[in-house]
């Protein structure tokens, strides 16, 4: 399904399901801190009912999965689904594909909201309150998020340099460490109990930084077939005269706790 929001990319369109094969294969790259973070805060656990807003191949649903929460999953993009789906064989996980703003569910079916590399694509005043009627009162919205730091790691930036050469609007580069932005209106139905920000290594080999660069939204889900494969070679090669075969890439990770109002 393809994408227009002048929020972002300058308007640039873009579709998920045209890079699902390779977000499938090469963005499951949390590391273990990254969901203790979540475990730890006492969030999607039995016998709690999750819903995964934005979920894309299912990777927080499955990577959590084994800690005994009901998931519920939703995704705008078919092929995402379908990729998840079939990732998440053997797992009781219910997959749905909308759009977050479309969902529809009796009043307090769910104990926690999460929302992980994607709230900023939702429209809010439409999400906010259908949000406050599916958590039961107390219940938590998580939303989390995890960059690459370009001006911190010297290999995240130059492949980043690349992908504005052929993207130059795309407006997911020059990250830096800061809190998740929080529109002002969930506040009327929400309080924020918790944020945290902190670096973290992820570990890559050559071939999966450049599929995990290939995956992202200025590449495979909005360039030609034509400019990919420019692209591509452009950063294979680049990764041959600049990397060893394997590395770390210095990321940081942000989450931001609110609570349902009772």
């Amino acid at each position: 399904m393809e994408i227009r929001d002048n929020r972002i990319d300058g308007g640039k369109a873009f579709d998920w399901g045209r890079t699902s094969e390779a977000y499938a294969k090469y963005r499951d790259i949390y590391p273990d801190e990254f969901y203790d973070r979540i475990i730890s805060r006492g969030l999607c656990i039995a016998p709690q009912s999750v819903l995964d807003l934005g979920t894309g191949t299912g990777v927080l649903p499955r990577a959590l999965d084994k800690y005994g929460a009901k998931w519920t999953a939703a995704d705008i993009s078919r092929e995402q689904i379908e990729q998840a789906r079939s990732l998440s064989e053997g797992m009781d996980i219910s997959y749905i594909s909308t759009p977050a703003e479309k969902l529809s569910f009796p009043k307090s079916s769910f104990d926690v909201a999460t929302a992980c590399q994607c709230f900023w694509y939702f429209d809010h005043k439409k999400l906010m309150p259908a949000l406050s009627d599916f958590l039961r009162p107390g219940g938590s919205l998580l939303v989390m998020y995890m960059a690459w730091l370009p001006f911190e790691d010297e290999t995240a930036g130059a492949s980043e340099d690349l992908v504005l050469k052929y993207n130059p609007g795309w407006s997911g580069a020059g990250e830096t460490v800061h809190p998740i932005t929080i529109p002002e209106l969930y506040l009327q139905r929400f309080e924020p109990v918790y944020h945290e920000e902190f670096r973290l290594k992820v570990h890559f080999t050559r071939d999966s930084w450049h599929g995990r660069m290939k995956a992202c939204r200025g590449i495979g889900a909005s360039l030609s077939a034509k400019e990919i494969t420019e692209w591509e070679r452009e950063h294979k090669e680049l990764l041959n005269k600049t990397a060893p075969q394997e590395f770390d890439i210095l990321h940081y990770a942000a989450f931001a706790q609110l609570k349902k109002k009772n």
